[in-house]
């Protein structure tokens, strides 16, 4: 039996994590001190709720070793090394999951998981001096000299033992399996999400956060990205960041439908999308319910769809019609240019058939014959 657990408490539109002892039905101190300050910093949910399990699952593993945290700061440093390479090994085995879930564990995931454990660890280490800090978090300095005899301060994290993250091999949707996937949903309100992830490449969490009344521009076609801390159904955008998206004559009409047929759901809250039957019809529409939509139309029509397959489809489309990477990174809201380049599907044989227009137009670049 797991002797920690996560739990919630709402209160109004914020949601806060804590994490209880199931022996004693105590809660967990510094740990969910911990979560109520990173909610109290504006992070986002999803983000405190993936630290929250994080540091439950640690607790769990302290409690198999068995060991107490201020031990862990008595260890030399190999040995914390050893101490949170064991975790990760823990997590990759699966001890954190009910023994009958046969879901494979990503490497990346129990990276991230460690990355929210030292993130506790500082806070604590912040909250009370008397522990010192951890050694595997440490840095080593040391100064290289460039070829023009410039110095430059180099900085190395004393913890090497994170797994090797696997490449992440999501495919881009195809545009027949969209069109497929629009005939097959059962009402309008499906089919303009599809259509609005299509053409405006926002993550699931932007999209759920559009209030038609103030981030649509129905003069220009346009529909922005705000970040708000309370939404109901606690969308977010990432990075507290802001763009806008144009969509196409025919996707504008289709929106004007859409408000136009639930109209009496719509007129009593902003949100764009809602749900539209059942006892909670008309509250703000939550991604675990698209997941649940885009699952029913997978067993409908044998089509694996979901909704960051459609935002690499909009990043290869426009790479296809000669949209410049940058222009492509600031629509997809990326901080760094090379995230946008993992979502493109540049293939070996457009590397090839590139290199091969170039030197047909620069035959001559480096005077090569004049040297036979």
């Amino acid at each position: 039996m797991r002797r920690y657990k996560v739990e919630t408490l709402v209160e109004g539109t914020v949601k806060y994590y804590f994490i209880r002892d199931c022996e004693t039905l105590d809660i967990v101190y510094f740990p969910s001190k911990y979560l109520k300050y990173k909610i109290k910093s504006h992070r986002s949910p999803n983000t405190v709720k993936r630290a929250a399990f994080a540091i439950c699952y640690y607790l769990e593993y302290l409690k198999e070793i068995p060991m107490e945290i201020p031990q862990v700061y008595e260890l030399d440093l190999e040995k914390q090394n050893d101490h949170f390479v064991n975790f990760l090994y823990w997590l990759k085995a699966g001890n954190h999951t009910e023994k009958n879930n046969l879901k494979v564990i990503h490497n990346g995931t129990c990276n991230a998981y460690l990355e929210d454990v030292f993130r506790f660890f500082l806070y604590i280490e912040g909250m009370d001096e008397q522990l010192g800090s951890l050694k595997v978090l440490s840095y080593n300095y040391h100064f290289a000299v460039n070829a023009v005899g410039v110095k430059k301060k180099l900085r190395f994290q004393a913890f090497k033992g994170y797994l090797q993250p696997e490449e992440r091999n999501v495919r881009p949707a195809e545009q027949d399996e969209i069109i497929t996937i629009l005939q097959a949903c059962t009402n309008c309100r499906d089919q303009l999400l599809i259509l609005l992830l299509a053409e405006t490449g926002f993550r699931i969490g932007e999209i759920l956060g559009v209030d038609y009344v103030h981030d649509i521009d129905y003069q220009h076609h346009l529909v922005g990205v705000y970040f708000r801390e309370d939404n109901e159904n606690e969308a977010r955008a990432k990075n507290a960041e802001y763009r806008k998206a144009k969509i196409s004559n025919d996707t504008f009409e289709f929106l004007m439908y859409y408000l136009a047929e639930y109209r009496e759901l719509l007129q009593h809250q902003n949100y764009l999308f809602i749900n539209i039957t059942g006892n909670t019809a008309g509250q703000p529409l939550k991604v675990n319910s698209v997941y649940d939509m885009l699952g029913r139309m997978e067993k409908k029509t044998g089509i694996d769809l979901t909704p960051h397959m459609l935002r690499r489809y909009f990043a290869n489309m426009r790479r296809k019609d000669g949209w410049r990477l940058e222009l492509i990174q600031q629509a997809l809201g990326h901080k760094h240019l090379d995230t946008t380049i993992r979502y493109l599907n540049i293939i070996d044989d457009e590397l090839i058939e590139a290199s091969q227009e170039f030197y047909e137009k620069h035959s001559a670049l480096y005077g090569v014959k004049e040297l036979l």
